[in-house]
């Protein structure tokens, strides 16, 4: 067989006599050490492959020389864990709500295990702290549609808004232009006053005694006289500046004409009572419980 193989002037290293379009391949073999090494993995591999769990089988796998599993650690540890609370979750369940906040260790558990049902149920819509995004309410603050009371917040997350359980919270935005109460001119006149309940601008040549009698004809059966709102019927206060959609006067002639009815879902039958009422106590504990 003929050896291809030279020098390289360059680097001044034999070659293989491998030559792909000019470029020759140089012999220059892996280190010693290097090459021992990888075959120690290999035998390593082969040992750890008999000593622990490795292979799959049609139903199951192979347990291994030690018969050891760190799942199984991990299921037995979580067991353990799920025993201790699972105690203690009962005692939160027989709790009366109003009585949890005076517990220490109940109200403790409620936060804990209220905080960690949030972030896997509620996050989503909420946010991770529950500030809440545009359509989604804030609960850090201290506007509740429903109401801000233990016993209110258990209620909504009970049986949600709009969820179609029997017991949810109904309530919901006419839409006063689409179904043709108002006309283009008086929503964007009834805008402007509620902007103005708000002590936020208006817009020139606004007519404040027609915004007035427009609201007070169509919205203070819910919103109230004065546009504080309530929660009884899921009407917002008015006069806070805190909006759920916006306050430019755009957004409220949009939610006049077309209505608001975002939906909640029902979290009773989905979480346990004792879940639900470590979410109430959390929720509440958030800065905005009333």
């Amino acid at each position: 067989m003929t050896d291809h193989s030279e020098v390289d002037k360059v680097s001044g290293t034999s070659t293989t006599g491998h030559e792909w379009d000019g470029i020759k391949e140089l012999n220059t073999p892996l280190p010693r050490w290097w090459v021992w090494t990888f075959y120690a993995t290999i035998i390593w591999s082969i040992g750890y492959w008999i000593v622990y769990p490795a292979w799959p089988l049609i139903s199951s796998h192979t347990t291994g020389f030690f018969n050891y599993s760190t799942r199984a650690d991990v299921a037995v540890e979580l067991a353990n864990l799920e025993k201790i609370r699972g105690e203690k979750m009962v005692k939160l369940a027989a709790t009366p709500l109003v009585d949890i906040p005076k517990d220490p260790a109940l109200l403790a558990l409620a936060r804990a295990s209220g905080k960690a049902a949030f972030g896997d149920n509620c996050a989503p819509c909420h946010g991770t702290g529950g500030t809440g995004s545009k359509g989604y309410p804030n609960l850090n603050d201290d506007e509740w549609i429903w109401g801000g009371k233990l016993d209110q917040i258990e209620k909504t997350i009970q049986f949600g808004a709009r969820s179609g359980h029997a017991n949810a919270h109904e309530g919901a935005m006419l839409a006063f232009g689409k179904e043709g109460v108002l006309k283009a001119a008086e929503i964007a006149t009834v805008a402007n006053y509620v902007r103005s309940l708000a002590g936020l601008s208006t817009a020139a040549g606004f007519d404040a005694a027609a915004g007035k009698k427009i609201f007070a004809d169509n919205c203070a059966s819910c919103h109230g006289d004065a546009g504080k709102g309530n929660p009884e019927m899921g009407a917002p206060n008015l006069t806070d500046k805190i909006w759920l959609f916006g306050s430019d006067e755009a957004t409220l002639v949009d939610t006049i004409t077309n209505g608001r009815a975002g939906v909640m879902p029902a979290w009773v039958g989905r979480l346990d009572p004792a879940t639900i009422k470590a979410l109430a106590v959390y929720v509440h504990s958030l800065g905005g419980g009333q």
